[in-house]
């Protein structure tokens, strides 16, 4: 509307002042059809809206994941294609692994549902969307983002008896000999599920079962699991089978999972005063390395247990495991086997508490130190209170620096040496605080014992170039792979699914501090990797689009990102050209009347 009044206002204003000044002030008619004219000129060149707005046809998007087969009611896909269909949309968008245009599939087979995708293409057209899905949805919080009059249409089914293995946490890595422990998530359909069984299975052979009680609808039970591993090392390929009364989709009660197997320890974790600092830098330990860990508790004097199974351990074998390991940990009583830096061969880490429980000291900074690029970037002024010990005298570097409250004492809270061999000493308690708070302090925690463990070992924690970050993972998640060594930031891995003839070669390349690259998402299997160094398994589970999940989104209006308008645009709009040059002709033919040139 604007560029129209600027149009009229200009168009007009010239018109009278070219009559105005060139002697013809007594020709209104002619005039007005040079105002005429010049005002569709100036429209034509801005290219005014040539009637009333409006808005854009909405996408119809359609929801192409597998989670429509798992339900089990084969008419709720075909529900689906109509209800798309009934939009009238000029596109339809199927929405799964990635958006795409296209016919609705005979099945759906997408691994995933992301709809931040959909959500980009909507606001790039500045068209709203019709979404049709079951309302399991990967990332709902982005349907908020669509245009303003975008929709979601919930289709849901029958619920049935349904009972999944979600998940399993334990060790990625354990030795000859050791007890290790999974906890296996079992989750439960939108009509629960019946009492059952879940078994730890490998190689056809069972290795231990236990009962999971009935679950109500969408509830989860964590069962745990304890074996000894034996054999010779290598990785190995385990399964939990789980069996329910009733269940009525098998192809969500299998997970399988790889455990790396070895001879002897890469890292051992000793304290001989065991508390929340220990406990958490130990997970610390065994989630960033994934080697074979072990941690030893000294619950008496001269009593030992295992961590985990807390099976007792002589005196003599932990002494002789502290001494043999490539990383050594020693908490508490840094000296209970002697000079530590004496008996220990491989890279070490003290973390010696102080004696006396003092003032509160707060982490301040990062001084320059190997771990700079690990810990530059933590929030410092928002982590809580730890006490500190008596400084080392034979550090090189100190690598965190904390002050007393109130007061410009400061201390180092760790510090190291990297000659002859790497040791960090941690002269601090209470560590555990940061960790216990959550969120960024937390992720504090982490970030401060991983760089610890990562600079000890140099990154050389596994002797392939390359090996997967996780046991197992799922299909439709990308694959992401670890650098064996901090020198190597390329690596060829050889992938070959288990019983094929044809293998795939993928060409890895690792980028900034991290030491990690992703590759593209895998079908179900369990796969060979052979790489410099070594060979692996990598397991690739169902998608989780095969698990019973919650509908996370209802039927109902969503978005309130603006939509585009779609009004004509003047240059569009041929009658505009013809009235202008009906208007200019006209002017001629009257000027010539009243004598005019």
């Amino acid at each position: 509307m604007l560029i129209w009044i600027f149009s009229i206002a200009a168009g007009s204003a010239l018109a009278f002042v070219q009559y105005r000044f060139g002697g013809a002030s007594n020709a209104p008619v002619p005039r007005a059809l040079r105002a005429l004219a010049l005002v569709i000129v100036l429209a034509l060149l801005l290219d005014a809206p040539g009637g009333p707005s409006r808005r854009a046809r909405p996408y119809a998007a359609l929801d192409a994941s597998a989670s429509w087969v798992a339900s089990g009611d084969s008419a709720l896909w075909h529900r689906a294609v109509r209800s798309a269909d009934s939009v009238g949309a000029d596109t339809l968008l199927l929405v799964g692994d990635s958006v795409r245009a296209g016919r609705a599939p005979d099945v759906p087979a997408d691994r995933a549902t992301r709809v931040a995708p959909l959500v980009e293409r909507a606001l790039g057209a500045g068209r709203a969307a019709v979404f049709v899905t079951d309302g399991r949805v990967d990332d709902p919080e982005r349907l908020a983002d669509l245009p303003s009059g975008s929709q979601v249409v919930t289709i849901e089914g029958t619920s049935r008896l349904d009972a999944a293995v979600a998940s399993v946490d334990g060790p990625a890595a354990a030795v000859v000999g050791d007890t290790v422990e999974f906890n296996a998530v079992v989750a439960a359909g939108g009509a629960g599920s019946h009492a059952g069984r879940i078994a730890l299975v490998q190689g056809g052979a069972t290795l231990v079962t236990t009962p999971v009680d009935s679950l109500s609808s969408y509830a989860e039970r964590t069962v745990r699991l304890r074996t000894q591993v034996g054999g010779a090392p290598g990785a190995r390929l385990f399964k939990l089978v789980l069996t329910t009364d009733g269940d009525a989709l098998a192809a969500n009660d299998t997970l399988s999972f790889v455990l790396d197997v070895a001879r002897g320890a890469s890292a051992v974790f000793i304290s001989s005063a065991p508390d929340e600092d220990a406990r958490y830098a130990l997970e610390v330990l065994r989630g960033t390395l994934a080697v074979p860990t072990r941690g030893y508790f000294r619950v008496a004097p001269g009593r030992w247990v295992h961590d985990g199974s807390l099976t007792v351990v002589s005196e003599d074998d932990v002494r002789r495991s502290v001494a043999e390991a490539p990383l050594a940990v020693i908490h508490g009583d840094t000296a209970v086997f002697g000079a530590p830096r004496a008996f220990t061969r491989g890279a070490l880490a003290l973390i010696a508490p102080p004696a006396q429980k003092g003032d509160d000291y707060y982490a301040t900074g990062a001084p320059p130190s190997p771990l700079l690029a690990a810990l530059g970037g933590l929030p410092w002024d928002s982590l809580p209170p730890v006490e500190s010990g008596a400084a080392p005298r034979d550090a090189d570097w100190v690598a965190v620096s904390a002050r007393r409250a109130r007061r410009m004492d400061e201390r180092p809270l760790v510090s190291g040496s990297s000659k002859p061999r790497r040791v960090v000493v941690v002269g601090a308690s209470g560590l555990w605080r940061w960790k216990f708070r959550g969120g960024r302090s937390a992720d504090a925690f982490t970030a401060l014992w991983g760089s610890i463990f990562d600079w000890l070992t140099g990154d050389e924690t596994d002797s392939r170039a390359a090996h997967p970050t996780t046991a197992w993972l799922r299909s439709g998640e990308p694959v992401r792979w670890r650098r064996g060594s901090a020198r190597d930031s390329m690596a060829t891995v050889v992938i070959r699914a288990t019983g094929a003839q044809r293998a795939d070669t993928l060409r890895l390349r690792f980028a900034g501090e991290t030491g990690v690259a992703d590759t593209p998402p895998l079908a179900p299997g369990v796969y060979e990797t052979h790489t410099a160094g070594g060979d692996g398994l990598l397991a690739v589970n169902a998608s989780a689009e095969w698990l019973p999940r919650r509908p996370m989104v209802r039927s109902g209006a969503v978005g309130s990102a603006a939509a585009a308008d779609r009004a004509p645009r003047a240059r569009a709009l041929w009658s505009l050209y013809a009235l202008a040059i009906v208007a200019l002709c006209a002017e001629w033919v009257l000027r010539r009347k009243v004598g005019l040139r």
